[in-house]
């Protein structure tokens, strides 16, 4: 039996929620478990629903997408976050990036893309359409290949960039949360990089993720 991908739909216009649960429901692995029209609503829904993924747009009334995605991220930290949205700004995207989120697809994404943004977030990477990401790295320089860093740092620098917490990598790796941050400091140090935009940038240009 195939295990099916909860999704919780989150945009404030009717018209894109019925379009896109019509859309997302003829997917064999999808199953839309409930919609919202703001950032509070989902969050009080999604105690109740317990979904594997939000899909939620930006722009929205009560409590927009970037204050849901910090509270999500604090109250139910292993639900995974796709944003979607018509706004291609890089500080927007940044700032999302930052609070959490998983995935950012603008909304003039094939319904293709859309499932396959779903699929590779749920399966713990990140991905950002074309659009997202040429937004976003445009301005940010790839570093040249640091060969200082150690087996341990690659393997944190490898997590980081997929978008996991410090608690979670520290499972992962079998190591204390105070070392993960020990590790993510010297990455800082050793490759002059100051944002998790620019770690993904570089992990993504050495092919450290796909």
């Amino acid at each position: 039996m195939i295990k099916k991908i909860r999704v919780l739909l989150v945009d404030d216009h009717m018209l894109v929620l019925d379009g896109l649960q019509a859309r997302l429901e003829l997917e064999g692995n999808i199953d839309i478990i409930a919609t919202a029209s703001n950032g509070l609503e989902a969050l009080e829904k999604a105690k109740v629903t317990r979904p594997d993924l939000v899909l939620m747009d930006v722009s929205m009334p009560v409590l927009n997408g970037l204050e849901a995605t910090k509270r999500f991220k604090v109250e139910q930290p292993n639900v995974k976050i796709l944003m979607l949205s018509m706004h291609n700004d890089k500080e927007y995207i940044l700032s999302l990036i930052q609070s959490g989120a998983n995935g950012y697809v603008l909304k003039d994404v094939s319904s293709e893309e859309l499932v396959q943004a779903i699929n590779t977030v749920y399966q713990g990477g990140t991905y950002f359409s074309s659009g997202a990401s040429d937004a976003l790295f445009s301005t940010v320089a790839v570093p040249k290949q640091c060969d200082e860093l150690t087996k341990r740092e690659i393997a944190v620098l490898k997590e980081v960039a997929v978008g996991l917490s410090n608690k979670e990598i520290a499972q992962l790796l079998s190591i204390s949360v105070r070392t993960v941050e020990t590790h993510r400091q010297n990455l800082k140090n050793k490759l002059d990089i100051h944002t998790s935009a620019g770690l993904i940038k570089y992990a993504l240009a050495h092919h450290l993720i796909d």
